[in-house]
């Protein structure tokens, strides 16, 4: 087995095999709330989804991700992350071997501030030496130092393992904040930055808690203690979206967590999640996801928790033969 081709990613043959080695023991966390995966199959994964953020890492060759019809060709050494409840497809090259991570985000939500990070989660993330050049070397160094915790053998091996996700997110996180283009012509000093961010930590916290309640614009301006012109400027600085826009994002987010129970109805999905009709959540849902509700229950890949004991959990709904273009239909 080769090394892989980034030399920052300081993980060596014998960590690798070490790793391959346990997959096929019965100290493979199988229902560990972290799944990992050393994945060196030339097959396809067709659309599907899962409610855990996924971490890819090519080791050696390329791999490539399908979102929302745009294809993401990954390179040896690339971080790349996939998004819970995204609908994507896995395309991988002849001969190639990467790093998969699997792991609950509902558990890092419940951190305070998590909510404010979790927005520049909404979307992909792609983090390489020219993408997110300052802090890739740490990033890196957390993501192997998260496969030697995995591999240790350790009965509570999972609390450094979160505590290095805690940490992985939140020097992203302070990455972003700091690149954040809002602040320089606002010429925020940094006492005025902090007292923002906790003023939206408290905001984001409060849509957590109350997304599904009629919610309006005025109301969390006056519990943020700013005129509604002025809330809606920062809010829209900070979280790159419209108030409504992400109250919107934040309830189609529960609704993809709602869909994962067969014995509710759409309808009462809508009304859970704080839509006034199914009609505006049919809209909205198709809006962000690309696809209906139904059409997106359907695609989920378990009807199981996929950290069940009790679930045979796979990555894929189909194995499909190495192909050069993306699977057909997509």
């Amino acid at each position: 087995m080769k090394n892989m081709d980034n030399s920052l990613f300081k993980i060596d043959n014998a960590l690798l095999n070490k790793f391959k080695h346990l997959q096929g023991t019965e100290n493979y966390i199988s229902s560990s709330t972290i799944r990992f995966w050393l994945n060196d199959e030339p097959t396809a994964y067709t659309t599907h989804w899962h409610p855990d953020i996924e971490i890819i890492i090519p080791l050696e060759n390329t791999y490539t991700v399908v979102i929302d019809e745009i294809k993401h060709i990954l390179s040896p050494g690339d971080i790349f992350l996939v998004p819970p409840g995204e609908p994507h497809q896995l395309i991988a090259p002849e001969k190639g071997l990467r790093l998969i991570y699997l792991f609950d985000f509902s558990i890092l939500s419940k951190i305070r501030g998590f909510s404010y990070i979790s927005t520049y989660l909404s979307q992909p993330v792609l983090i390489n030496q020219s993408t997110c050049e300052p802090i890739y070397r740490q990033e890196a160094s957390l993501i192997t130092d998260l496969l030697k915790d995995y591999c240790s053998g350790e009965s509570l091996r999972e609390f450094p393992l979160y505590s290095k996700l805690i940490m992985f997110f939140f020097v992203y996180g302070n990455y972003r904040i700091s690149q954040e283009n809002s602040f320089t012509p606002l010429s925020f000093s940094s006492d005025k930055q902090k007292y923002l961010l906790d003023k939206f930590n408290t905001v984001f916290n409060y849509l957590d808690e109350h997304y599904a309640e009629d919610v309006t614009l005025e109301q969390v301006a006056a519990i943020a203690g700013f005129s509604k012109f002025h809330f809606s400027r920062l809010f829209k600085q900070y979280s790159g979206q419209n108030f409504y826009e992400y109250l919107c994002f934040r309830r189609i987010k529960a609704a993809e967590a709602l869909l994962l129970r067969s014995d509710i109805s759409i309808t009462e999905v809508a009304l859970q999640s704080g839509f006034s009709s199914l009609s505006t959540f049919n809209r909205m849902f198709k809006k962000l996801k690309k696809c209906t509700p139904s059409k997106y229950r359907r695609l989920y890949i378990s009807q199981l928790s996929p950290f069940s004991p009790d679930a045979s959990y796979r990555l894929e709904t189909e194995n499909i033969p190495y192909q050069n273009d993306s699977p057909e239909g997509k």
